[in-house]
């Protein structure tokens, strides 16, 4: 995976406006949109992890309890 990942114009577009958006935050509001951000990056990190898991039938006990 040495390549690096293309975004679409859509995406590249939704981080342009977003660092417009961010530009106009008071210094509080970032610190709290971060925290938020780690949150949901770690919440969708979560939810990756268990999706492969069920998908690949790691998430069954194989003791059968």
């Amino acid at each position: 995976m040495n390549q690096p990942i293309k975004l679409s114009l859509e995406q590249q577009f939704n981080i342009r406006s977003f660092a417009s958006q961010v530009q106009h935050m008071s210094h509080e509001q970032a610190k709290d949109f971060l925290v938020k951000l780690y949150e949901q990056m770690v919440v969708q990190d979560a939810t990756y992890k268990e999706l492969l898991k069920h998908q690949w039938g790691l998430d069954s006990d194989p003791a059968g309890a």
